[in-house]
């Protein structure tokens, strides 16, 4: 699936930000990090579970700053994978950056003894491009499982619950989460799990990070 949000299309899949014209897209979004220049990242997690706290770093970071590329190897910890993937952070000319980070084969096991479905992404991707004028960024994902799809066009912030069968809440994916600051950078979350009180678990997941600021 292609998702975008789009200034002026309207279409799924893009966020497009003219440089001197981004207020009216502002989103409050709790725990969304800064934009910066050009980083993107696969993914991260930090969450406790039955007095065991476990924590991913930042996946396949990369930043035009440096490093401007990485590759991630798979990683498992309880309750959690992240199958690896690339990322890479490149700056043409000093007038165009595109900041790119692709992830694999996510699982996440932790809900499954609290009665939940187990989690599967098999694909994803974050992209955010910037020139002196405009900054756009989108993502991609592909077979997901265990959360229900968001509509198309995604809303930014839209909430999909993680439920076990009786219906009882675990933990809500927020899909599309975007910080706009108003000076035409951009900061994008493909996918952030927030455990509820229900799962016995606090904490949260990240999943493809990116954002950009207009060039110089």
């Amino acid at each position: 699936m292609r998702s975008t949000i789009a200034r002026r299309a309207g279409l799924a899949g893009t966020l497009a930000v003219a440089a001197l014209a981004v207020a009216a897209l502002a989103v409050a979004a709790p725990a969304q990090a800064a934009s910066q220049p050009g980083v993107a990242n696969i993914g991260s997690a930090e969450f406790t579970k039955a007095g065991a706290t476990i924590e991913v770093p930042p996946q396949g970071h990369c930043s035009i700053g440096g490093p401007t590329s990485a590759t991630a190897q798979p990683v498992s910890k309880p309750g959690i994978a992240f199958g690896g993937g690339t990322s890479s952070c490149t700056n043409t000319n000093a007038t165009t950056t595109k900041s790119t980070a692709t992830g694999k084969n996510f699982e996440l096991s932790a809900l499954v003894s609290a009665g939940g479905p187990r989690v599967r992404l098999p694909s994803y991707t974050v992209t955010c491009e910037a020139t002196r004028t405009q900054t756009s960024a989108n993502w991609t994902y592909g077979g997901i499982s265990g959360i229900p799809n968001p509509p198309s066009p995604v809303p930014a912030g839209y909430v999909s619950p993680i439920e076990k069968a009786d219906g009882t809440v675990l933990a809500n994916a927020v899909f599309n989460t975007q910080n706009l600051p108003g000076d035409g950078s951009v900061a994008l979350t493909m996918l952030r799990i927030d455990f509820l009180p229900a799962s016995g678990i606090s904490g949260q997941v990240t999943l493809g990070q990116t954002s950009c600021s207009p060039t110089p």
